[in-house]
């Protein structure tokens, strides 16, 4: 699907559907305008008094029921040929009963806020899907296409690009395509994509995403993906199919719309055959009975109630970085009261780090480490990366001479010379095997480490007499602790962690992240087990997931919320909800929005049959035509507000 139909999704309720698919909804506010004026003047000519100032009335009248009636005519118009009614159908029935009835301006005051509310949720609608179109602008029309052996880069079109191309991206330019840095280094604007405020490094081999801005430096990236198969596009395609899928509450009012507006005519019927019997001996007032129950009991604020909210919720999670996949889901994770997350990559960074270096007293912790690190520079050990890194960031010099005697014992660890010192780093085993004592408190302190879940790399020289132990660890999230505590504070009943790593390793984290449970040694198809599992025990259950070995895990969840990142495909594909930005601070943010919308659902849906309650019976004691219509259409502006309320309500503090 390409960007611009992207954009040509079907909307939530009749009447916003013209306006979203249309431009802003300006031209219902110069409708409404005018309808507003010629009504004005119509009523001003119906008091004056001279010989023609009634059929000058009636004229701006009649122009004021184009202008205010037109759009609801034809969306009524367009649903009978489509063998359907619907409440615009209710509306210019009641109108043109007012007229018959010599009513003019009490129809045009019906018309006007029929058009003002409509266009109050054209604009609801239009606010919170116009990203959308800003999605669109994101991406360059055109780029600067690098050839060999042509001493001048070419600008092309970005549909006639194809994968494997290179191009040149200047200072303050967008990238046009999904590609990845082939020369220089730069640094990357993400927040469009991902809401991240901070550019992001990008080194040579970096992905970088179409739509984002080349912040600073010349680079050239080579092309990865097709112009149509972007993130940005994909982004745009989700975001598409999201505000157009309809949630179980929308489904369940458009379920009975028709057959309500059927039943609200033949009320009406009724009640003008009831008043003219029992009520009243003038047809005129019969009729005007039935008019005002038409108004009265047409459900425009219930039509309107969920999308109303469920977009509003959709835009304000999007600007966060949260991207939902549809209304469905969001209605669901506000009801959800279990949340599972995996381990390695979620609640953690997926890579090993030093957590802790203990030395004896009186030994030189830097020198330590870095004979340490020069030795792991020359080992392929996943290990010996975290000790290297963590030695640089602390400014420790890392020996440049020649190691000798190197050798690597798989599953022990390294030793070599370092100017003509033996260093060994690794397990017991590695010493063991050059009979080689150690201290007893080192072999504690490895125990002490091990027992918290990490990883224990004894450090041991034999002409210097050093020592000292080196723990390493997956890192927890440094946002992770202070999320869960959030989700608890939000009414998660039970936080779960799911892991194929070791028990003790599991158990550890679990508890340094206050979870209530943990399940370790878990293969893909046994997460899935354990998440049904837990929904046995009643309520909705999510899962969290880095989007690649928890796919099955993360499609049989109850809700699916991928710690996707901007270029994970599995997360955007398998996932109902991606946190973009790989934080987990967004997820209790997307429980509160979720539960918040749920929450303006119901004050919306109790409102507006509350309303139309009220003012039904409120007929029966001749209630007038405008005060119906003012109870009508002020409920259904009231809904839109209330929906998009939540574009701007302040979120509670999360960590």
């Amino acid at each position: 699907m390409s960007l611009q139909a992207a954009v040509d999704f079907e909307a939530k309720s009749t009447r916003a559907q013209t306006a979203v698919k249309a431009l802003p909804p300006i031209f219902g506010a110069i409708a409404t305008a005018i309808c507003a004026v010629l009504g004005t003047v119509g009523a001003v000519l119906h008091r004056m008094d001279f010989s023609t100032a009634s059929e000058w009335s009636v004229a701006a009248c009649a122009a004021a029921y184009l202008a205010g009636g037109l759009g609801p005519t034809v969306n009524a118009v367009s649903a009978l040929r489509n063998r359907q009614l619907n409440v615009d159908l209710l509306m210019i029935l009641a109108a043109i009963g007012a007229a018959a009835i010599g009513d003019w301006i009490e129809g045009v005051v019906l018309l006007f806020l029929f058009s003002l509310s409509g266009t109050l949720e054209a604009f609801a609608m239009y606010r919170t899907t116009r990203s959308i179109e800003s999605l669109i602008q994101l991406r360059p029309r055109e780029a600067l296409l690098v050839r060999e052996g042509v001493s001048e880069d070419q600008r092309v079109p970005v549909e006639s690009l194809q994968i494997g191309d290179v191009i040149r991206i200047r200072p303050g330019e967008r990238f046009a395509v999904d590609a990845i840095v082939c020369d220089g280094e730069t640094w990357a604007d993400e927040a469009t994509l991902t809401g991240e405020s901070e550019p992001i490094h990008k080194p040579l081999g970096a992905m970088v995403f179409s739509g984002t801005i080349n912040s600073q430096g010349s680079v050239l990236v080579r092309m990865t993906r097709a112009v149509a198969d972007t993130t940005l596009e994909r982004i745009v395609h989700m975001v598409q199919e999201a505000q157009a899928q309809k949630t179980p509450t929308q489904r369940f009012v458009e379920s009975w719309q028709q057959p309500y507006v059927i039943g609200v005519i033949a009320a009406a019927a009724l009640v003008f055959l009831g008043a003219r019997i029992v009520h009243t001996a003038s047809w005129y007032d019969a009729f005007y009975h039935a008019m005002v129950m038409l108004v009265a009991a047409s459900p425009c604020a219930v039509v309107v109630s969920a999308p109303a909210v469920l977009l509003s919720a959709i835009a304000r999670a999007g600007r966060h970085g949260v991207l939902f996949k549809g209304g469905v889901h969001l209605e669901s994770l506000g009801k959800v009261d279990v949340i599972a997350l995996d381990k390695t990559g979620t609640v953690t960074l997926g890579k090993p780090g030093v957590t802790e270096v203990w030395t004896p007293e009186g030994v030189d912790e830097a020198r330590m480490l870095s004979l340490a690190a020069t030795v792991e520079q020359r080992s392929e050990h996943p290990l010996g990366v975290p000790v290297v890194a963590e030695v640089r960031r602390r400014g420790i010099a890392i020996s440049e001479s020649p190691l000798s005697e190197f050798h690597s014992h798989t599953g022990h660890g390294v030793h070599a010379r370092v100017d003509g010192i033996w260093v060994g780093v690794g397990r017991e085993g590695l010493f063991e095997t050059h009979d080689i004592a150690v201290p007893a408190e080192l072999l504690e302190q490895a125990q002490r480490i091990r027992e918290r879940g990490q990883t224990a790399l004894l450090v041991l020289t034999v002409e210097e007499s050093l020592c000292g132990v080196i723990g390493v660890a997956d890192l927890i999230r440094p946002e992770a602790t202070a999320t869960i505590d959030a989700l608890k504070r939000l009414g998660i009943r039970k936080i779960v962690i799911l892991t194929g790593d070791h028990e003790r390793v599991a158990r550890a984290i679990a508890k340094l992240l206050h979870a209530d449970e943990v399940r370790a040694g878990l293969l893909p198809d046994q997460k899935v087990v354990e998440l049904r599992r837990l929904a046995e025990n009643g309520g909705l259950v999510a899962m969290v997931g880095d989007g690649v070995n928890d796919a099955p895990a993360l499609a049989v969840a109850s809700v699916g919320i991928a710690m996707g990142g901007a270029g994970t495909d599995v997360a955007l594909e398998v996932a109902d909800v991606v946190l973009m930005r790989d934080d987990l601070r967004a997820l209790p943010l997307a429980v509160w929005i979720s539960r918040l919308a749920r929450k303006r659902v119901r004050q919306n849906m109790i409102f507006a049959f509350t309303m139309i309650g009220v003012l039904v019976i409120a007929t029966f004691f001749d209630l007038p035509l405008w005060l119906g219509v003012l109870g009508h259409e002020g409920s259904t502006v009231v809904v839109v507000f209330n929906g998009l309320r939540l574009l701007w309500e302040p979120a509670p503090r999360f960590t």
